[in-house]
């Protein structure tokens, strides 16, 4: 058993996310684990620029409201207590509503073999942001 040492909390790069959001690193697995988990707060109206996961990503909402978007449009309100999975390579972005803070658990895996992890892309534009939601209550 080892008591891991609390990292202190980090400030994102603008180059990943659009508005001010933090995490502290809970956990970055040493091989043969792979596991990574992060508290994730972003300021309201703070979101991650689209990108994806070679092994995919679960998000557990602690506090606020979050908002998890796909390319096919959804963008999904996850509430306290709720968890979402995005599927390997499954192109998302996710964030706080334009009036709240929001944490999230963040959770994936590094890939191994040398492949990224996680692969960033472009902004998601605010009309993309501000699109029609869906409840997932």
């Amino acid at each position: 058993m080892e008591l891991l040492k609390q990292q202190p909390t980090i400030k994102a790069p603008g180059d990943w996310f659009t508005g001010d959001v933090w995490f502290d690193i809970i956990y970055s697995g040493e091989e043969p684990s792979r596991m990574r988990m992060n508290m994730v707060r972003f300021s309201p109206g703070a979101r991650t620029d689209w990108h994806h996961h070679a092994v995919g990503q679960t998000l557990h909402v602690v506090s606020g409201i979050a908002l998890i978007g796909t390319r096919d449009g959804t963008i999904l309100e996850a509430h306290p207590g709720q968890t979402v999975t995005c599927p390997p390579g499954e192109e998302h972005w996710h964030g706080a509503t334009p009036d709240r803070f929001m944490e999230h658990l963040a959770l994936w895996e590094g890939a191994g073999d040398g492949i990224e992890e996680t692969t960033w892309l472009e902004k998601v534009p605010d009309a993309t942001y501000n699109g029609p939601r869906t409840s997932g209550r």
